[in-house]
């Protein structure tokens, strides 16, 4: 029987054909595809935590060729989780757009496509591997960006093809010195050659540098970000929310995989700048996106510089390089995809009903739309890290871990910029509940049905309630979240 960790990775690419074939002669075909592959997705990602949990990591070769010399899956306690993240976003956002669009059979062939390269990117471990499905994701992005159909959304995508091209370049770049430098291409095989190398080579060195901005462009941190503000402020809602939710999430685990299963704990110390300079750059993200977040006036921008702050937290977590702080770095991975997935979603209500995306034109509209403000503000304060949700214990892991590693400046940095954060999502609440009341611009959206009797809206609403609710159980049950981790995080510490 062939195992459910590679049919995870395949079964998006061969779904992906059946949108444009089927929709020759059946109308809307797409929609009905993408969802049952959705729910296929949300099985076998199941599967395949559920076996992690229950006996370990598990590998699969691709072929039969066994590596180094074969292509490699790999779940463990952190891709596990993760590959659940992008099956249970995908099937709540192609719910999301059976209501909100796009409809085009293109639209889900894209995000089929797309469905596999973050599946591939969480399971290889195979560094040329992670470039492919590097490239497949990124393919599929620009494609689902320009969907949008209007000149903004061509010029995001142009702008995110050059630049992304320009970031997978710099990592395969860095792939092939470090082919050159040991002869292999298999995360684990490259982990055991390159101390015979030697971490202080120039080969080695300069590996790393091309490889960590290379994912950095993709992760989207400051100042390689331009490309993502446009993306997705002029994406259709559903396609702001996967790829906010999920492309840069797969991009800083991928990052998290070759720092750790790749050059290890042990090239840090051979090499401290290159840890210096990695927080050094989270640092500046974190303050920098927060800052130009508080300025915003739209709110997809607003959300776009929020990912860029944290991000940079996550990186940040990442390269403090102790347990804790990596721990909380892992766990803010999982809930800022939560909880930005469902923030974007819940704009796309405001924006249909209210029919403006600008903060202060949001007035009152808490009282008109109480439950969809009312699931914004959870999301939010979840991002701010109010407790219980799922913002809190990351950001407390890494503020804990930065104190033990002696990193004074970056747990004051989390600390502001979480202050900082409270200071554009409290603007938002304000205009939502506080100030006076607009009259709505399409104040008759949320009655209106599309002919099956359902209420659009409702349907819409129903995916960002899952989300508020998943973002605050996931709080109060992150202690299984960290149990997870920790037989991974127990081998690189």
């Amino acid at each position: 029987m062939t195992d459910p960790l590679v049919l995870l990775v395949v079964g998006p690419i061969l779904a992906a054909l059946l949108p444009i074939i089927l929709g020759l002669g059946i109308d809307r075909s797409g929609r009905y595809v993408a969802l049952g592959l959705a729910g296929v997705q949300v099985v076998l990602a199941g599967w395949v935590l559920n076996r992690v949990l229950t006996s370990g990591r598990f590998t699969y070769e691709v072929g039969g060729y066994v590596p180094p010399y074969g292509i490699e899956l790999v779940a463990d306690g952190v891709s596990a989780p993760l590959l659940m993240l992008v099956a249970l976003i995908t099937l709540g956002v192609t719910i999301y757009s059976l209501r909100a669009g796009p409809h085009s059979e293109a639209f889900y062939s894209e995000l089929l496509l797309l469905v596999a390269g973050l599946s591939g990117l969480v399971a290889t471990g195979d560094v040329f591997n992670l470039y492919v499905f590097l490239e497949i994701t990124g393919l599929a992005t620009y494609a689902i960006v320009a969907g949008g159909r209007s000149s903004g959304a061509a010029y995001a995508s142009l702008k995110y093809l050059i630049v992304g091209t320009i970031g997978a370049s710099f990592y395969l770049l860095g792939v092939g010195y470090l082919f050159v430098a040991t002869g292999t291409l298999n995360m684990a095989d490259l982990a055991g050659s390159l101390p015979e190398v030697g971490y202080g080579s120039p080969l080695v060195v300069a590996a790393f540098g091309f490889i960590v901005v290379g994912l950095a462009v993709k992760v989207a941190l400051f100042p390689l970000h331009t490309w993502q503000p446009d993306a997705y402020a002029e994406s259709p809602h559903s396609v702001s929310a996967y790829i906010a939710a999920l492309v840069s999430t797969a991009a800083a685990y991928a990052l998290f995989r070759i720092i750790y299963r790749v050059f290890t704990t042990d090239f840090f110390e051979a090499v401290p700048l290159a840890r210096q300079a990695l927080l050094g750059f989270a640092a500046v993200s974190i303050v920098a996106g927060a800052v130009l977040a508080v300025i915003q006036t739209d709110l997809k921008r607003m959300l776009a510089y929020s990912s860029v702050s944290h991000f940079g937290l996550v990186v940040s977590g990442l390269a403090i390089a102790n347990e804790t702080a990596v721990t909380g770095g892992l766990i803010h991975l999982v809930g800022h995809g939560i909880m930005k997935g469902g923030l974007f979603l819940a704009v796309g209500i405001f924006a249909t009903v209210a029919g403006t995306r600008r903060v202060d034109e949001l007035a009152g509209l808490g009282r008109r739309l109480p439950l969809t403000s009312g699931v914004f503000a959870i999301l939010a304060f979840s991002m701010v890290g109010v407790p219980p949700a799922i913002g809190f214990p990351g950001k407390w892991n890494i503020v804990v871990g930065a104190i033990e590693g002696g990193e004074w400046v970056i747990a004051v940095v989390v600390v502001a910029s979480t202050l900082l954060t409270l200071g554009y999502f409290g603007r938002v609440v304000e205009q939502l509940y506080f100030a006076e009341a607009q009259p709505l611009e399409n104040g008759e959206a949320i009655k209106v049905t599309d002919g099956s009797g359902i209420d659009p809206s409702a349907v819409k609403l129903a995916v960002v309630v899952v989300a508020a609710v998943m973002a605050v159980g996931l709080g109060l049950g992150v202690s299984e979240l960290v149990s997870a981790y920790e037989p991974v995080l127990e081998v690189y510490f």
